[in-house]
């Protein structure tokens, strides 16, 4: 590891070139500035990650995407890099490491100048006594350096050893191109993505998912910021990645947690700090603009309509933090025909409204649309900007005008 470390230092300065520039400013010294500013990005990972992407990454281009997020699999399915258990996990290098889907991802964003943002997501069965992936690994510290690992891996600085390059992946002999964009998991108050959300000690239920959130969070920022990799500048990790709702009901058989009892239960289990704040402040159904506040039963809901209520409850207990919004969509109907669709046209001009409402506000400093095209599955998402069969909605075009920070 030395080895590796000590490359690693040698070349920071050369990573200060790599640094997306945009994407990595400090919401510290550049407060003033995203006052203004708002960086218009994409969630969209079928054709990018694991589809064709000279086709995907070409269209993002055609619709200036400022940021891609993809997650970034540790385990739970065959694109996960550690489905096996590395010899040596704070190592890249190491063999039982398949990192190929990734690395070909950022060769191509590289290309297209598109900064990517990992979402570090699922456990692998290894890490976590074989449970189900949304279950939280037993040893905090088996997270802690697979984050290391990826971070060293994607820093700028570092170069695979030949077994591991690729030339059909586009994976050559230099090093591979710096991702510094990077949150820890997905909308943990959610038990699609974390579990359990609830469990009973005593007579008293408690919100399990936050103590376990509070350790990943903790987990994948030190991973990141960790000092064995010197200095990379732009490094910022985004903690919450909360989802909007929750029914904070544990007995029911699908309990969630409301994004704010979840931030302080996180807070109160341990979380101890993150660069960023992120939320995805999705509507209730496709009758609801973005400027919708959610009242009564739904008050403790966070929409964009009511985001200031969360940054209040961000500030209160970690200070200015900014935000992403790292998820944010209407679908449309055609083709969703329940309450989750809305018109083609509605969905460009709440596209409109959405930008504006986050573009005034100095604390976001970025709204990642999901998707660019619906999922063929009519139990999915159809928020795309286009059909499956590659018919433009008119929020093709909004999208592509929206100012740009």
């Amino acid at each position: 590891m030395s080895k590796r470390i000590a490359l690693l230092a040698a070349a920071t300065a050369l990573a200060l070139g790599l640094v997306v520039q945009a994407a990595t400013a400090s919401p510290a010294k550049h407060a003033a500035k995203q006052s203004t500013h708002l960086l218009v990005g994409m969630n969209d990972e079928p054709d990018t990650l694991y589809g064709d992407p000279a086709t995907a990454f070409a269209v993002l281009k055609t619709l200036k995407v400022q940021v891609l997020r993809v997650n970034l699999y540790w385990g739970g399915n065959k694109w996960a890099v550690a489905n096996s258990k590395p010899s040596d996990p704070t190592d890249p290098g190491d063999p039982a490491y398949n990192w190929a889907l990734y690395d070909r991802l950022v060769q191509y964003a590289k290309t297209y100048n598109i900064p990517v943002m990992f979402s570090i997501l699922f456990t692998p069965g290894w890490a976590n006594g074989n449970q189900a992936r949304t279950v939280a690994p037993t040893d905090m510290q088996d997270l802690q350096n697979f984050a290391y690992a990826a971070a060293e891996r994607y820093s700028g600085l570092w170069t695979p050893p030949s077994w591991q390059r690729n030339a059909s992946l586009g994976i050559g002999n230099g090093p591979l191109p710096k991702v510094s964009l990077w949150t820890a998991w997905n909308e943990p108050n959610n038990p699609i993505w974390l579990s359990p959300q609830y469990k009973k000690v005593g007579k008293k239920w408690v919100i399990w998912s936050a103590k376990s959130y509070a350790q990943i969070c903790n987990a994948i920022y030190s991973g990141v910021h960790s000092p064995a990799l010197g200095p990379l500048p732009g490094e910022q990790v985004a903690c919450g990645v909360t989802g909007p709702r929750g029914n904070d009901a544990p007995a029911t058989a699908r309990a969630s947690v409301d994004p704010l009892s979840f931030l302080s239960a996180a807070k109160a289990a341990g979380m101890k700090t993150f660069d960023v704040y992120a939320h995805n402040p999705y509507a209730n159904d496709g009758s609801q603009g973005p400027s919708y506040v959610p009242k009564g039963k739904q008050k403790r809901q966070v929409q964009l309509g009511n985001i200031n209520v969360l940054i209040a409850k961000v500030t209160q207990l970690y200070g200015p933090k900014h935000l992403w919004i790292t998820e944010y969509g209407y679908q449309t109907n055609p083709p969703d025909t329940t309450i989750y669709g809305t018109s083609w046209a509605n969905q460009a001009k709440y596209m409109q409204q959405a930008y504006a409402i986050a573009r005034k506000n100095p604390r976001i400093d970025m709204l990642l649309w999901f998707l660019v095209r619906d999922e063929p599955n009519i139990g999915g998402w159809q928020s795309g900007l286009e059909t499956v069969a590659g018919k433009k909605k008119p929020s093709w075009n909004t999208y592509i005008k929206l100012p740009r920070g």
